[in-house]
């Protein structure tokens, strides 16, 4: 074992494989990133410093909406709405046809004497248990508002039927004209404002079903390993450090590392990419996630809630709780809108007096409240946040806080940290040289033959290299290596080394010509050499993602620019900027320094993007306008972010983008909608047309504030049509 190469962060990298003056590199930027099979990748569980968002109880600033009782419990409020809106529907019927008022309107009589004559009392008494019983959440919430000083909508639905319903009582008793009997408009709009009500909770319990839907991607059962033999658990008993076997087409039951096997990994609900993933010994796989094609065994390293599936639940639910500019902004408008109809609703009183219409007054005052129930402009923002929220997590994008979404559009500049974020952060063999007769080939099968015994990241690359080649690697005898120095081992009769240039020193080897080309871009170089002999040189870099380019001239396409930050050296730097064509660098940028530079674009004017995913990204990723965090990174990454990518594909930056102008849209269309609508409405409803004949009856008043909330509500539901995947979100930004 090659136990004497320990540093896999500082100059010498590969220790016995001298970077050739490739001090500056620092590949991992304390990332650690040269050893992926000790990161827990998954294990994002617990995100206790995520901020806890429970004082929101709901819609963030809608919880003083008396009955919503802030929404928690979306799915049991939509059952609760449901059966009330049904079975006060019922009642509305006998209501309705039992109205004198109606049944004038329509060509026939309610009796009013005679053996029919207590019919009259049907709509009185059922009108009132729909008051009562219908009417309740919006009183309670309107009491709520009283009590707290912040009038909105709910505080307007109960003014309106406590007028309509004493109104009516006047009417029915003979205190007040006939023609104020509107019980029947007291139903029809209990009954609106109700299916309005449970369509709001419907809508909303869907989005939570969609978290809720993320546990039923656990198993019911595990198999455990128990001394040597196989048992069935619940995935519920299970404890860090226990083995388990995930057989082919089983989940996963909790956050592990493979120990054994091979398999095809379908993380689809994690990452939102359909492709199944090949993870083998050493890697991390998360609860939920399948083995497609084979067996493997797994070492839980984390369960309940500590697991990634946990932590994407509590992140969706936060980021739905969580309040927002426009949110805000739509309880500003609200309040406004009560103040407004009040406004209107007292002139409307005073105007139609004063001209000798106190019961026309009565009817114009009572269409004013109606008409101007902001209960779409309640609905219009949480309703967009939260299918937008819980669409980004089908696609892998979560989004933490919601003010990064709305943030997000404005963007400018997106700041990428190079390693593990534009690059996979591991080494990778990128070119081989040869200086004989040998190919390349056999060149890079002698190397993985010297390397196999060893664990050092860069003999791994090494040795993997060839195994993606598909090259047959000859067996090695006596391996042995030697700090700063290189390895060693007998291959097929001869002695293959493999090292840096102290190694090429001691054998007083000169090196291969290209290595001042290679060194000039920050490449890693290693020479391979057979009795003493240099037959060829290795060329290792951090590989680049080919997403990177993608994603980074979708972005360019948007006219953002580009930035990237990195620990590494001038000359790596400028390599990887050239090959990405990226706008400008900061190079050689040490940890503590990196939020500094995200001030300095934003000094510059800027609104910055920040993507990270490493501990030493994390001041950066809170000083950012937006803080993306690949998933794939630490815990304290993702703490500092508002947004976190589930997968490693830096192409779903344009989601994210693609996501935050979208329900912008949604959520500017939807403003305009409900105020616009209530605007325009109030001033009909208070009879300002009535010189030319036309006056907005209560009913159709009613009517159209429901249409207006049902407007809203499916506009919202157009989010779901969005297509987040990255490719999809790389497409739609470049046309």
């Amino acid at each position: 074992m090659d136990t004497q190469r320990e540093d896999n962060t500082g100059t010498d990298v590969h220790a016995g494989h001298e970077h050739m003056d490739h001090a500056p590199t620092d590949h991992g930027e304390d990332h650690s990133h040269m050893d992926h099979s000790g990161m827990e990748h998954g294990d994002h569980g617990d995100h206790a410093s995520h901020g806890d968002h429970s004082d929101h109880a709901g819609h963030g600033e809608h919880a003083g909406h008396g009955d919503h009782s802030g929404h928690g419990g979306h799915g049991g409020h939509a059952a609760v709405f449901g059966r009330l809106f049904v079975v006060n529907l019922i009642i509305a019927v006998p209501v309705v046809a039992f109205s004198p008022m109606f049944g004038h309107l329509v060509g026939y009589m309610v009796p009013e004497s005679g053996p029919w004559g207590w019919v009259r009392w049907i709509a009185p008494i059922l009108g009132t248990v729909m008051y009562v019983w219908g009417g309740r959440p919006f009183l309670t919430g309107g009491l709520s508002e009283l009590k707290s000083r912040k009038p909105g909508m709910m505080l307007l639905i109960a003014l309106a039927i406590t007028v309509a319903f004493l109104a009516s009582w006047g009417s029915s008793l003979g205190l007040l004209d006939p023609e104020l009997d509107f019980w029947w408009e007291l139903a029809l709009l209990i009954v609106i404002m109700l299916a309005g009500h449970w369509l709001e909770m419907r809508s909303l319990a869907q989005t939570t079903s969609a978290l809720d839907s993320l546990a039923a991607l656990l198993p019911d059962e595990a198999v455990k390993v128990v001394d040597g033999q196989t048992v069935t658990v619940s995935p519920a008993d299970l404890v860090v450090g226990d083995i388990v076997v995930v057989r082919p087409g089983s989940a996963v039951p909790a956050d592990g590392r493979i120990v054994d096997g091979t398999a095809e990994m379908d993380e689809s609900m994690i990452t939102g990419e359909s492709r199944p993933v090949r993870r083998g010994v050493g890697d991390t796989v998360v609860a939920g996630t399948v083995a497609t094609d084979s067996g493997v065994r797994i070492e839980i390293t984390a369960t309940g809630d500590d697991t990634a599936l946990a932590g994407i639940r509590k992140l969706v639910a936060d980021a739905q709780n969580s309040s927002s500019r426009a949110q805000r902004l739509a309880d500003r408008a609200a309040a406004w809108l009560f103040w407004f109809a009040l406004g209107a609703a007292v002139i409307t009183a005073i105007v139609w007096t004063l001209v000798g219409m106190p019961d026309t007054a009565v009817v114009r005052t009572i269409t004013v409240l109606v008409i101007a129930c902001p209960h779409a402009l309640g609905l219009a923002i949480p309703l967009v946040v939260s299918i937008a929220t819980e669409r980004a997590a089908c696609a892998g994008v979560l989004i933490k806080d919601r003010l990064a979404l709305e943030t997000m559009r404005t963007t400018d500049a997106v700041l990428f940290d190079k390693t593990g974020t534009l690059t996979k952060g591991e080494p990778t063999v990128t070119a081989v040289e040869t200086t004989g007769d040998r190919s390349g080939d056999e060149v890079l099968a002698l190397a993985a033959a010297a390397e196999t015994d060893s664990e050092h990241p860069l003999a791994r690359a090494i040795v993997r290299a060839a195994r993606d080649r598909g090259l047959s690697v000859p067996s090695a005898q006596n391996f042995s290596s030697s700090p700063a120095v290189g390895v060693r081992a007998d291959v097929d009769g001869g002695i293959v080394e493999v090292g840096g240039p102290h190694l090429l020193t001691e054998r007083g080897a000169a090196e291969a010509s290209v290595a001042e080309a290679w060194r000039s871009e920050g490449a890693i170089i290693l020479h391979v050499l057979v009795d003493g002999s240099v037959v060829g040189a290795l060329r290792l870099a951090d590989e680049i993602r080919q997403e990177s380019r993608e994603a980074i001239d979708a972005l360019h396409h948007q006219g953002i620019e580009v930035v990237m930050i990195t620990g590494d050296a001038e000359a790596v730097a400028r390599s990887v900027a050239r090959d990405l064509g990226i706008d400008r660098v900061f190079a050689g940028v040490r940890p503590a320094d990196k939020a500094a530079k995200v001030s300095e674009l934003q000094d510059e004017g800027k609104t910055v993007a920040m993507v990270g995913d490493g501990v030493n990204d994390a001041p950066a990723l809170a000083q950012a306008d937006v803080g993306i965090a690949i998933g794939a990174g630490t815990d304290v990454a993702i703490g500092s972010a508002g947004v976190i990518l589930a997968s490693d594909d830096p192409r779903s930056v344009l989601s994210v983008l693609e996501l935050s102008r979208a329900s912008y849209r949604k959520m500017k269309q939807n403003l305009w909608w409900a105020a616009g609508y209530n605007l325009i409405a109030v001033p009909l409803a208070a009879g300002i047309l009535a010189p030319i004949g036309f006056v907005l009856p209560m009913s159709v008043g009613a009517i159209l504030m429901s249409a207006s909330t049902i407007v809203v509500a499916l506009n919202a539901q157009l989010l779901r049509r969005l297509d987040l995947s990255p490719a999809a979100a790389v497409a739609a930004a470049e046309r």
